[in-house]
């Protein structure tokens, strides 16, 4: 991941984050003065950040808004106090109401973020300046550091061409803690067209099937928030293994950017929560799975099944059977 370092200090009553780049100053400038790409970061996985305003000038304002998997949301205000591009700029963030007002009773801090070239690419160095120790410790306690971590985490996608960044790489796994896993996957084909192939069951049955020798005998989609899902498979022909399925509700559906669900094998206790994302850029479409498990134990248990390689397969052939038609 970017950040290297983590700092908080109760004497100064800061907090930094370091983070490195391999990416010139210019771009890693570029990528936090322009709000459509703030949206593909600021905001740690499953919490996507909408600026619904974007004032870039010194004195101007930003308002954005988190938006979490169960609907739940978040919203927060900068006010620039300073900008020397691309060197860096300084902000004053404050937790706000739906109007872009600040909340009594939360902390504001002022948070300067400074970019310096370095041999590899731009290393970041972002300061927290908080009014007290109690402010401090309460941000810490909400889950900043962690947050912060992880936002940036997303920061090198944002950074590259897509297709540098995601194409020959395969279904890619990455745990980003002990119970939260990312899932990546970049398919040559529109955004519109991967969204139907993950909720048409005709188009499902085609392609979402695993390693060969499978078939999808069920297939019943969520279509409204609130409605509940079922797909079945059963082995076909001499394909060794017993069939079984998956249901869950959907929580949220953003067609066709986002959808969550949750998710369980049928028959059994252990649910997870499914976060969908898809990002198109240039005609390839980035797919994003964010995977909350319930503890670590399970995390490495469904990991350990091959389900990345039965992914894989089934993304194969989407690219084969539908997208390149």
């Amino acid at each position: 991941m970017p950040v290297t370092d983590v700092r908080t200090d109760a004497d100064t009553l800061t907090m930094t984050v370091v983070a490195d780049f391999a990416a010139p100053i210019e771009r890693v400038w570029s990528a936090y003065s322009d709000p459509r790409q703030l949206e593909r970061f600021w905001g740690p996985p499953g919490w996507p950040a909408t600026f619904t305003s974007f004032d870039h000038t010194v004195g101007g304002r930003a308002t954005y808004t988190m938006n979490g998997p169960r609907g739940e949301t978040s919203s927060g205000s900068w006010e620039f106090l300073s900008i020397d591009a691309p060197k860096s700029f300084e902000v004053l963030d404050s937790f706000a109401d739906e109007n872009g007002q600040p909340l009594d009773g939360f902390p504001a801090q002022r948070m300067s973020f400074a970019f310096e070239s370095t041999a590899d690419g731009t290393r970041m160095v972002t300061t927290s300046h908080f009014d007290s120790v109690e402010a401090l410790e309460q941000v810490v306690e909400m889950g900043q550091v962690e947050g912060i971590t992880l936002a940036m985490s997303q920061l090198d996608a944002v950074l590259q061409d897509l297709r540098d960044y995601a194409q020959g790489k395969g279904t890619q796994v990455t745990l980003l803690d002990d119970t939260h896993v990312r899932i990546t996957r970049l398919v040559e084909g529109p955004r519109e067209l991967v969204w139907r192939a993950h909720n048409e069951p005709e188009l499902m049955k085609q392609w979402l099937l695993g390693p060969d020798g499978w078939e999808m005998t069920e297939c019943t989609v969520a279509t409204e928030v609130g409605q509940t899902y079922r797909t079945r498979w059963a082995p076909v022909g001499d394909t060794e293994g017993e069939p079984f399925g998956f249901e869950g509700e959907a929580l949220l559906i953003d067609a066709p950017r986002r959808s969550v669900q949750t998710e369980r094998m049928i028959g059994m206790p252990v649910e997870t929560l499914n976060d969908l994302n898809l990002y198109e850029e240039d005609g390839a479409t980035l797919i994003t799975l964010y995977v909350e498990y319930p503890d670590k134990e399970t995390r490495d248990m469904i990991l350990a099944t091959g389900m990345a390689d039965g992914m894989e397969a089934s993304y194969e052939r989407l690219e084969r059977e539908l997208l390149a038609v």
